[in-house]
């Protein structure tokens, strides 16, 4: 049987006290992680979350709307269906989920639990380091089986990530999974990834190759990040 926790309030005047008031709950945080590159269904954030369950998570999507953090939209046809999207504001907790993942990834007992596949591409974004040494350009459609992702690369910057395809053909297409993705950027296992077939690139191999080479420093260690 789920356990259902009403928000409460710390009472301290905190501006931290203050913003755990709207994101400190179980689970809340990590609805915004998975709202950060676009709007989700809720069906698609009962997958993305199993372990809150139904009944949590509708409770925590309400109080994150009341707060003004996450509000409902209704897609245009032929969709029509509803989705969870976060407000302007909701929108400015993305650093904090960044900063928040960082300091988790140095933890003295890291998780080798599954990880989602928004984790994963935050953690590349957050991961990437620009080459303007070596700049390129380029297009990419990230597979992760039913996920779809849209990043561009444009002089060596990443400009743009977002959940859906790309809106004309992509330079290159990468099909692999979250966890294989979460392992490249802590070890740089790319070649391994792709020998095994764990992670496949289609169209510019080499422009797929040079997006996860550019999550690695110029000290040869990749950046930590969330996931």
């Amino acid at each position: 049987m789920e356990t259902m926790v009403t928000n409460r309030r710390y009472g301290d005047g905190c501006a931290i006290a203050l913003a755990l008031d709207h994101v400190g709950e179980r689970w809340a945080l990590l609805i915004v992680r998975e709202l950060v590159l676009g709007p989700k269904r809720f069906t698609d954030l009962r997958d993305g979350l199993p372990g809150a369950g139904s009944k949590v998570l509708a409770q925590r999507l309400r109080e994150l709307e009341d707060a003004g953090v996450v509000r409902r939209r209704t897609l245009p046809p032929p969709a029509g269906s509803q989705v969870y999207e976060l407000t302007e504001w909701g929108a400015e907790l993305d650093g904090v989920i960044v900063a928040l993942g960082r300091w988790g990834a140095r933890a003295s007992n890291p998780s080798t639990d599954h990880v989602g596949a928004d984790s994963a591409m935050i953690k590349l974004r957050s991961s990437f380091r620009p080459r303007p040494e070596r700049p390129w350009s380029a297009d990419y459609e990230l597979r992760m089986g039913r996920h779809r992702f849209t990043v561009r690369v444009a002089d060596g910057h990443l400009v743009e990530m977002r959940r859906g395809e790309p809106p004309g053909r992509p330079d290159t297409i990468v099909d692999t999974d979250p966890d294989t993705v979460n392992r490249i950027l802590d070890d740089r296992a790319l070649t391994e990834a792709i020998d095994e077939g764990r992670l496949t690139l289609t169209g510019d191999a080499h422009a797929g190759r040079r997006l996860f080479e550019a999550t690695i420093n110029r000290s040869g260690a990749a950046p930590s990040g969330p996931g």
